[in-house]
């Protein structure tokens, strides 16, 4: 696959520079060709400029060409047609880069005419659509939908086949720290635990949750309820004690309580005596050990 030719004062200054200029959009005017599947010559396939993938592992590329020179490629590719005899990617670059390694010199194709802006959306529509990419890859593409593509979020939603919300808790992702968002691609934490941290609003708070999930292996569970918890769990402060000013009866109850659990303890009475004692732990071991404690004779 033959590398792509840099246009001058093209993609440098984005996709608005690219469509406000005719000549890069060079099928515009071309009659789209009949509908099937075409088997094309690799080496006439331009990459795409637009590609919102960058990386791609070595092991699963050679396991995809393995797979490739025992059944062939399976689903076929989708290029744009230049001119004559040159193409160009929108979408299945994986699939043509272990066709290279696997020795092919055709891969079958759907034939498109489409335009830039067109080129950017399909590919990053289809990208957002492979099982693998991690939730800040699936974020970054959203984002790029809304703001090269000019969509929406209903908009965009709809044509990714998700509910408004399930987009923005993508988009709000891309507000967590870079440590934080570079975990999340690593597979250090999953999409459950970053949509917990979200919810938090200092940066610092949101870092010592992050680390603490990778120290101590903590469920989405647990994530959540130390974020609902509040910053005093969070940071592992020492136990602390919280009653009423005007019950000192009930304080002296709630406060005998967390002398004996060693937990944080809130007491939430209401003036006709009735109310609530609220108990909070960091993670499942506190739990047990709380369990444990009120067992005892």
């Amino acid at each position: 696959m033959s590398a792509t030719p840099k246009k001058k004062g093209g993609l440098g200054r984005g996709l608005s520079a690219l469509l406000e200029n005719a000549d890069t959009d060079i099928t515009s005017k071309e009659v789209r060709p009949a509908g099937g599947i075409s088997q094309i010559p690799i080496s006439q396939i331009e990459a795409n400029p637009f590609q919102p993938r960058t990386e791609f592992e070595a092991v699963a590329l050679e396991e995809l060409a393995s797979s490739i020179r025992v059944h062939g490629v399976i689903q076929p590719i989708t290029v744009r047609k230049l001119g004559y005899d040159k193409y160009q990617l929108i979408s299945g670059e994986r699939r043509t880069r272990a066709s290279i390694l696997a020795g092919l010199e055709r891969i079958p194709a759907f034939i498109r005419v489409a335009n830039d802006q067109d080129m950017l959306e399909m590919a990053l529509i289809e990208n957002i659509q492979r099982a693998d990419l991690n939730a800040i890859e699936v974020a970054l593409s959203y984002k790029r939908l809304l703001e090269e593509c000019s969509l929406k979020q209903d908009d965009l939603a709809g044509r990714v086949g998700k509910d408004r919300t399930t987009v923005n808790n993508y988009l709000r992702l891309l507000r967590l720290p870079d440590e934080i968002q570079i975990g999340i691609r690593e597979g250090k934490v999953s999409m459950g635990h970053a949509r917990a941290m979200i919810n938090m609003d200092d940066m610092a708070e949101q870092l010592d949750l992050y680390r603490r999930i990778i120290e101590e292996n903590l469920s989405v569970r647990t994530t959540e309820s130390l974020v609902k918890a509040g910053k005093e769990s969070l940071q592992k402060e020492k136990p602390s004690a919280r009653g009423t000013d005007w019950d000192p009866d009930a304080d002296r109850v709630m406060n005998e309580i967390h002398r004996r659990l060693g937990v944080p303890v809130h007491l939430n009475t209401a003036r006709k005596g009735s109310g609530k004692i609220v108990i909070s732990y960091r993670n499942a071991d506190e739990l047990q050990r709380i369990l444990d404690k009120i067992r005892e004779k």
